[in-house]
């Protein structure tokens, strides 16, 4: 046969003609794939002029293609899950941990008597706060010392974001009784906001969301502070909980001196608050200058033990008084965990004036 469906390296060499004549001729492979070749049907080859065979169309293998495209679809997938999964949770790293719920108590302290008054300098003169340090500069750091996972440049940046918390939560005049919240609000952990917010826009004595347990402030329509300048003393400890936590412990105690907001001149009067915080710090929290809140213990008198506290403080200015009070004492400076969750305001924390006249 002539045309395509001849042998692709040319007619053999030699004469047609016997069964010998095609022994030197060899079928390599080239010859066989051109050689494609197709047997008419008996009815077919019956008809005149018909050739014995005919060409075959050539093969299309759509079959083969679509499964090869859903191959490396498939592929693809797989190596983009494996990926993705990688990047989530990589081999031999720790599993993400979840953020928890600050707990707090607040513990008013009763005073046994009246509430002495008096000049602010006075009072400080004459209370255990004589000596403490005044603002800021009350809170001292310790040195920073690196741990088993945490260079000591980490350790300080977790010691100053607990010592900024302090100022801002303890100290700043417009958190105290201006109402502002947003100061001590960017020092938190993003994934307490939430807690932190309903704290202030339904607080509650529930243990978790008190505004009180957060920070410190007087309800600004009857008390004021009568001097800016807050006494304060107490200590910051560092220590490593794992290798992916820093853990901060503070212990202060704050004076403050205040008197009331309406009315003409009134004596001031002292009202000490005792807070003890433990914060919690990721490596994430140390890069955003955050932290997250843990505990919180809180000490403050002279309040009322009825009184409601979840909002604000409400402290018992000079001349005032509560009754009935409970049983025994408990004093703010002693050391010691705070265990109560009501007590009186032992005598020796209030300020001794000395008798006039």
């Amino acid at each position: 046969m002539g045309g395509p469906g001849n042998p692709p390296q040319g007619t053999p060499e030699g004469a047609p003609g016997g069964d010998d004549e095609y022994r030197s001729v060899v079928f390599d492979e080239s010859f066989i794939r051109a050689a494609r070749l197709q047997e008419f049907s008996a009815e077919e080859r019956i008809t005149d002029h018909t050739p014995a065979v005919r060409r075959a169309p050539p093969l299309h293998r759509r079959g083969s293609s679509w499964q090869a495209l859903v191959l490396v679809v498939v592929i693809a997938a797989a190596f983009a899950t494996a990926v993705y999964l990688g990047v989530r949770q990589p081999y031999g790293g720790p599993a993400a941990q979840r953020t928890g719920s600050l707990r707090m108590t607040v513990i008013p302290l009763v005073p046994v008597t009246a509430v002495p008054g008096g000049r602010s300098t006075d009072l400080y003169e004459h209370s255990p706060a004589a000596q403490f340090g005044t603002g800021a500069e009350g809170i001292t750091l310790p040195a920073a010392r690196r741990t088993a996972n945490f260079s000591s440049g980490q350790v300080m940046t977790a010691l100053t974001t607990v010592k900024d918390y302090l100022v801002e939560s303890s100290l700043d005049p417009d958190v105290l009784t201006g109402g502002a919240v947003r100061p001590v609000r960017v020092l938190v952990d993003p994934d307490q906001l939430g807690q932190f917010d309903r704290s202030f826009a339904r607080p509650l004595a529930d243990g978790l969301h008190a505004a009180t347990g957060w920070l410190v402030r007087f309800d600004p329509a009857r008390t004021v502070l009568a001097e800016p300048r807050v006494r304060v003393q107490g200590t910051l400890r560092a220590v490593e909980v794992d290798a992916d936590t820093l853990e901060v412990v503070s212990d202060h105690t704050f004076v403050y001196a205040v008197r009331p907001a309406r009315g003409g001149p009134a004596e001031s009067s002292l009202f000490t608050v005792r807070r003890q915080l433990s914060f919690h710090f990721d490596r994430d929290d140390l890069r955003r200058h955050q932290a997250e809140l843990v505990t919180s213990a809180t000490q403050a008198g002279p309040l009322a033990c009825v009184a409601g506290w979840a909002d604000h403080l409400q402290p018992l200015l000079a001349g005032e008084s509560a009754d009935p009070a409970p049983p025994r004492g408990t004093d703010p400076y002693a050391t010691g965990s705070v265990t109560n969750l009501c007590g009186t305001l032992a005598a020796g924390a209030q300020p001794k004036l000395p008798r006039t006249g």
